[in-house]
């Protein structure tokens, strides 16, 4: 059984490792206009959002079977999806890049 501290650092595990992986692939392009960065950019955000929402949806189970982890597992939910709308922002700002 996981406790809360462990509960709490996968969600920033989640997190941290996206927006890093996201960072390098967006400033690795911008700095070097190396399209495999875009490239991995693009595969990040579909193989990365298909894992965070695995990992929301085990979290999500996991406090349905645990009450009293219930909150914890959704603050650590949380957590995850602050990432979403910085995907949203990275994907406008590579498009547009692109696009250039």
């Amino acid at each position: 059984m996981m406790n809360e501290k462990e509960i709490l650092n996968t969600g920033k595990l989640f997190f941290w490792s996206s927006f890093i992986l996201g960072n390098i692939s967006l400033f690795g392009y911008v700095m070097t206009k190396n399209e495999d960065f875009a490239v991995y950019g693009f595969l990040l955000l579909i193989f990365g959002s298909v894992i965070n929402v695995l990992a929301i949806i085990y979290l999500l189970i996991y406090g349905s079977l645990n009450k009293s982890k219930w909150n914890i597992c959704l603050k650590s939910s949380a957590i995850i999806c602050i990432n979403i709308p910085i995907a949203i922002l990275y994907f406008l700002i590579g498009i547009s890049l692109l696009n250039l």
